[in-house]
């Protein structure tokens, strides 16, 4: 068909809004399958892969954000109890607000790390996903320039072979 994803999304809303009303059902109507899943397929066709593996990316990013949030969290309430644990020994209670401290600081290191190679690889999907747009509407305007100049040639041809009514006069 060669329609963008939009044209193909607006065709869709046009059939469903044109389609006839079932009598007695106010929100249903009737509309031909086969045009509705062909449309469908068309648009499920066009749509990048790269957006979807952006979403995933994103959806990763989100996870490992929290897993390294619950363990940082984890890390300091371990880290807490056991210094509760160890109150009647000044040193000892000292030694181990710094080992949390070092602790806590690490797991905020591996967690702000993850969160940059998350944003790394996601922006990178993004750019590759632009990209490929990108070739897409190149293609489509060089297409678009290629029909032009063979519909003018087309039309010069049909200018010399059929005469206008004022090259007569």
């Amino acid at each position: 068909m060669g329609n963008d994803v939009q044209e193909l999304i607006d065709m869709l809303y046009n059939m469903i809004t044109d389609a006839w009303g079932l009598p007695l059902g106010a929100e249903k109507c009737v509309i031909e399958r086969d045009k509705v899943l062909d449309l469908l397929d068309e648009i499920k066709a066009q749509l990048p892969t790269e957006l979807a593996e952006a979403k995933r990316l994103v959806a990763a990013r989100t996870e490992f954000i929290n897993n390294a949030k619950r363990e940082a969290e984890s890390i300091r309430k371990v880290a807490e109890d056991r210094a509760r644990q160890m109150v009647d020994q000044q040193e000892i209670i000292h030694n181990a607000k710094v080992k949390a401290n070092g602790i806590l600081s690490t797991a905020e290191g591996r967690a702000s790390e993850l969160r940059r190679v998350a944003n790394e690889y996601a922006d990178d999907a993004l750019r590759r996903t632009e990209e490929a747009i990108s070739e897409a509407l190149n293609e489509v305007r060089q297409s678009r320039a290629r029909f032009r100049s063979v519909s003018a040639k087309v039309n010069d041809s049909m200018k010399e072979i059929v005469p206008s009514d004022d090259d007569n006069s």
